[in-house]
């Protein structure tokens, strides 16, 4: 037979568990309850007010409206292509709604333009960063489909290299040029397990890309 003592023990053991046990299973129904309840809030607000305001302060629907009617040449510096041609390709990309064809276009034009992190260009294009980060892919890969064979074509004849001599002459008074040949340090994050293979000298992560143009 067991000494009472040790029973005793034992059973206030057990009624400490229990209390414990008790204590966690409230401690857990409190912070589900927070959890139930900081999603409701976010759900109330699953668009930022600032955003919604996207066509009264919005840079696409006020400053490049201005610049088109005010300031062709202006418009140009500011997405590196004419308002015609820009016109031009947004009836060829196409994208689903809500952001408008040339929103997209001119959020990834002036990237390419300016190289600007998308967290800086989110509050003047009021657009959430990681939805230009997603648009910016999706509008290039459309429209390399779209002019790669019309924009990217080599010369193949001794007749259109000439053309290109003539024009680099023209133009830049270097003759007998048929390219130019400029590269680019594209920011990246360091890819894992790359030790230094991607870190420049000027002391961030970078891809090199190199362009030719004719």
């Amino acid at each position: 037979m067991a000494d009472p003592e040790s029973l005793r023990r034992e059973y206030q053991i057990a009624v400490l568990r229990h209390q414990n046990d008790l204590i966690d299973l409230a401690l857990y129904k409190m912070r589900a309850k927070r959890i139930r309840k900081r999603r409701g809030q976010r759900r109330k607000n699953w668009i930022r007010p600032w955003i919604l305001r996207r066509r009264e302060y919005g840079m696409y629907d006020k400053l490049l409206v201005e610049l088109r009617n005010e300031d062709p040449i202006s418009f140009t510096n500011f997405l590196r292509m004419p308002p015609d041609m820009f016109d031009e390709t947004k009836q060829h990309t196409w994208y689903r709604e809500p952001l408008e064809h040339g929103l997209k276009i001119a959020l990834t034009l002036r990237h390419l333009a300016s190289g600007n992190k998308y967290s800086l260009m989110k509050i003047a294009w009021r657009v959430p960063h990681n939805t230009i980060s997603l648009l910016v892919r999706e509008v290039s890969n459309a429209t390399n489909d779209e002019y790669m064979d019309k924009v990217l074509v080599c010369p193949t004849t001794p007749e259109s290299w000439r053309i290109i001599a003539d024009t680099f002459q023209r133009r830049w008074n270097f003759p007998h040029i048929c390219g130019a040949l400029d590269g680019k340090h594209v920011a990246c994050r360091c890819p894992p397990k790359s030790g230094s293979l991607y870190f420049n000298y000027k002391g961030f992560y970078s891809i090199v890309l190199m362009a030719l143009g004719l």
